[in-house]
């Protein structure tokens, strides 16, 4: 028997008490309006699905099946086994979000112990209980830094990651604030001094920032706060915390970042966990929530709710933001990585990382048709190809080699048809690398 809860006669009867003329209305936003048919097969079995879904997957090429130098915001690292065999324990798979504190005690107390490990790696004061993921962290440090200047105006630099300005730009035109986004600053050579006034709430940089350059935020930290704005730092490569100076340290009001390359695989594009931290001062007008340790009644130690500035737990007007939830087991498996690794393990992973990156680099460098662009880097940089940047990653992933990502895949009509972006992380080879050399030759 069919389940279909509501009638044409009463979708026309909702629509009609909204004003709204048809389906396609309330699309209005989106861009290119919304398709409101879609020509499908009829149904079949499960048997048939699960053959045509197999033969539809084997036309991909895993992450764990060839060379992989992909990056661009989404990180190939190993994941120990013993991450996700412990966050499939029934109590953290199932368990909700921890509103009675006398029978959440095992949540509270992770996502603490999260929320400790994320303020440090930031070099920050606090941090909450975690974000949607990197980008929607953004967005909120913008709408955050709004409330505490009592402005409205926000600038973008040239080297934040493509996807979190365009979100950043969404939530501000939505809201109605006045943004301004630097163009694409391939060499960090951008002059972001100059453009800091009276009239911003904040200055968005990423570092690493979307091309691989490490930023030294202290002098535009400097100008921000002579202007009264806040600097934003924003970063995508999580690891790299374990090897550069933190954005604490240079001079950030806000930190936010993607969590994924620790404890989360890279799952098809999701879920991920946003990292978000800032300073003691500015608490209350952090986004999310956050949790606290305290003392029960006879005085052992406990840990409770302490914040949840959301539209679900004070008056709308109130509220910090509608994100009405946390990144739980995501921010679960990045904990119980990091405390795996401990700050040893972190600082030598990342030197890894970057040993691996610089040895790519040197391999390139002697590439006929290849230009490295980097002055500095992490473990991700940007080449200069002769010919279209995209073709040649389709050619080499025709040849078994995953050869990272085309510039204009993420920023197309930028007229950086020819640069690409590559990431070599612990999990390269140097097998990997030669074969990558080997055949960007071959398809140059």
């Amino acid at each position: 028997m069919r389940y279909h809860p509501l009638s044409n006669a009463d979708r026309d009867e909702m629509r009609r008490a909204i004003g709204v003329a048809d389906i396609a209305e309330l699309f209005a936003d989106m861009p290119g309006g919304v398709v409101e048919k879609f020509d499908l097969p009829r149904g079949k079995s499960e048997i048939e699905v699960e053959r045509h879904l197999a033969r539809l997957a084997a036309k991909n090429i895993a992450a764990s099946q060839a060379p992989f130098f992909v990056g661009a915001g989404a990180y190939r690292h190993h994941v120990p086994a013993s991450v996700d065999h412990l966050i499939q324990r029934s109590e953290f798979l199932t368990s909700y979000t921890p509103y009675q504190p006398e029978i959440s005690q095992g949540t509270l107390q992770y996502l603490f112990e999260f929320q400790t490990q994320v303020a440090t790696l930031a070099g920050m004061e606090i941090a909450n209980a975690s974000m949607y993921d990197g980008s929607t962290g953004c967005a909120e440090a913008m709408l955050m830094a709004h409330r505490i200047t009592k402005r409205r105006k926000a600038l973008l630099s040239g080297g934040l990651h493509p996807q979190y300005a365009e979100v950043a730009r969404t939530v501000a035109r939505l809201a109605g604030d006045e943004i301004m986004t630097l163009a694409p600053d391939v060499t960090a050579a951008e002059d972001l001094i100059a453009q800091i006034d009276d009239s911003l709430s904040c200055v968005i940089v990423q570092t690493p920032d979307f091309f691989g350059n490490l930023r030294d935020l202290r002098a535009v930290a400097d100008a921000c706060h002579r202007h009264g704005a806040l600097l934003i730092a924003a970063f995508t490569e999580a690891v790299s915390l374990g090897l550069l100076t933190s954005p604490g340290a240079m001079g950030a009001d806000i930190v936010v970042g993607e969590g994924q390359s620790i404890g989360n695989a890279l799952n098809f594009g999701g879920p991920y966990v946003g990292l978000f931290a800032t300073r003691q001062e500015f608490l209350r007008q952090m986004p999310g929530r956050l949790c606290g340790e305290t003392v029960d009644a006879e005085g052992r130690r406990g840990y409770v709710l302490t914040l949840s500035t959301r539209e679900q737990h004070i008056r709308r007007d109130k509220a910090t933001s509608n994100i009405c939830t946390n990144s739980g087991l995501c921010a679960l498996a990045f904990s119980i990585h990091m405390t795996l690794l401990g700050g040893a393990g972190l600082a030598r992973l990342a030197r890894v990382n970057h040993a691996n990156a610089v040895a790519l680099r040197d391999m390139l460098t002697q590439v006929e048709g290849v230009e490295v662009l980097n002055k500095s880097f992490f473990n991700e940089f940007t080449v200069r190809v002769r010919g279209d940047a995209a073709a040649l990653v389709e050619r080499l992933a025709a040849r078994g080699v995953l050869a990272g990502v085309p510039v204009s895949r993420l920023l197309p009509g930028a007229g950086l048809d020819d640069l690409l972006l590559l990431a070599s992380t612990e999990m390269n080879t140097d097998e990997d690398r030669a074969t990558l050399v080997a055949e960007l030759k071959g398809a140059l």
